[in-house]
């Protein structure tokens, strides 16, 4: 299937392109310059940590950015683990001072929560919150 938006609107209908054995989305991005005023360029890097973080937070997904500007990029996010991978990743460079990260998961009321932390021997904290 294909379909094609312009500032938030379809330009035509939804059209079947062919069969698949493919799942997914694609999402192409072309900033317009008569919405984002101050500038249409983005740093790669930029929207690859939110991208990371997307994928750490929706677990069992793969996100993949690709840049086709003149500097060609592509990054690929597969965490299965959600956030207690994305614990793991911030403590990537560090000691922790347990193996595994302490992780807890729940829902009460229909409200979901999930709970990651790992202590390390660094003497500062990060603390991330992510609602939605």
């Amino acid at each position: 299937h294909y379909q094609e938006y312009e500032r938030g609107i379809p330009v035509a209908h939804l059209k079947v392109i062919g069969d698949t054995d493919k799942t997914g989305t694609i999402t192409r991005f072309k900033p317009d310059p008569e919405i984002f005023k101050e500038t249409t360029e983005y740093e790669f890097d930029t929207l690859a940590t939110r991208m990371r973080e997307l994928a750490f937070l929706n677990r069992n997904i793969k996100l993949t950015i690709e840049d086709k500007r003149e500097h060609k990029q592509k990054k690929e996010f597969p965490y299965e683990g959600g956030i207690k991978s994305y614990v793991e990743h911030l403590n990537r460079s560090k000691q922790p001072i347990h193996e595994e990260p302490v992780y807890v998961e729940g829902s009460k009321d229909g409200i979901q929560v999930e709970v990651a932390l790992q202590y390390n021997e660094g003497y500062t904290n990060h603390i991330y919150s992510f609602t939605n």
